[in-house]
């Protein structure tokens, strides 16, 4: 009964202090990094407001099956919304939302207006909104404001990205991407898990930490060596082709040669507009 008490008390005060809903406690580290980072980018926190970023970014975890990145694309569409086009695009998203399972979701679904036609890939209908919207949707494509985000990050974070910018001239990588694929896999989470047994702020599998002497996957400074150490070599492996790099850490590399670039691979692509995105790179080929 005493240990009982005790985790009760650990989930109460764990759900206290999230900032996400009690879905997101369901949701994979890249899922979870995806929907704080469009928080950052919806409300200002640390990066320019920027209601189309927002989007992208919650796109980015419908990409991996969010009903709350789907939600949060509704809610955002329904908050700015200055036309009937818009509301009916909100509607849209909010009520796949809703069939998901997300209860937020019909807060802001209007019943008295049409719904958009979706097709099946998050972001159908968007483009319209940026040429609707004009200058309020113009910096969809701005840069994500790393160091001003970071800067809001809890101490334990700075410490992390401190880490990761230092091994990076260690090991002859580039700081940006390194930090921008561990901001992609896990918001620099260093206790996190995928669904996949991915591990730690970098999110090696057990394969790679194998492959590059990691272990202890949850210890910091040893996942970000390890991660390091992959980045060189497929640095080296491809070319200098960071946009290559950044998919093969996604997809493996035995895909990127297979498809002889980015692989058709929804997710990956997002991954890899993410990491671009983040590092301040312009990818050498459209994604």
């Amino acid at each position: 009964m005493i240990h009982k008490l005790f985790f009760l008390c650990l989930l109460v005060a764990g759900m206290a202090g999230a900032t996400e809903q009690i879905e997101g406690y369901l949701e994979a580290p890249r899922v979870l990094a995806a929907l704080e980072q469009g928080r950052a980018a919806e409300q200002g926190l640390g990066t320019r407001k920027n209601p189309m970023l927002a989007i992208a970014l919650y796109c980015d975890a419908a990409t991996m099956g969010s009903p709350e990145g789907y939600f949060r694309v509704g809610r955002v569409l329904a908050n700015t919304a200055r036309s009937l086009k818009q509301q009916r695009l909100a509607n849209a998203y909010l009520s796949l939302a809703i069939r998901l399972g997300s209860q937020e979701a019909s807060k802001y679904y209007k019943p008295n207006v049409e719904n958009a036609i979706l097709d099946d890939e998050c972001g159908t209908g968007l483009g319209e909104v940026k040429a609707a919207g004009g200058a309020f949707f113009a910096m969809q494509d701005s840069d994500f404001d790393v160091d001003g985000y970071l800067a809001r990050q809890s101490p334990a974070k700075q410490k992390i990205a401190a880490m990761i910018r230092t091994a990076a001239r260690q090991y002859n990588v580039d700081a940006r991407l390194a930090l921008a694929i561990a901001m992609t896999e896990s918001n620099l989470n260093a206790g996190a898990v995928s669904p996949k047994n991915a591990q730690g702020v970098m999110q090696l599998i057990p394969a790679t930490q194998e492959r590059f002497g990691v272990t202890k996957p949850f210890d910091p400074e040893q996942n970000i060596r390890g991660a390091l150490a992959y980045l060189k070599w497929l640095h080296k492996r491809f070319g200098g082709d960071w946009t290559l790099v950044a998919a093969a850490y996604n997809a493996g590399e035995g895909s990127v040669d297979r498809y002889n670039g980015i692989p058709p691979y929804a997710e990956t692509q997002q991954y890899v507009r993410r990491v671009m995105r983040f590092a301040g790179f312009a990818p050498r080929t459209k994604i």
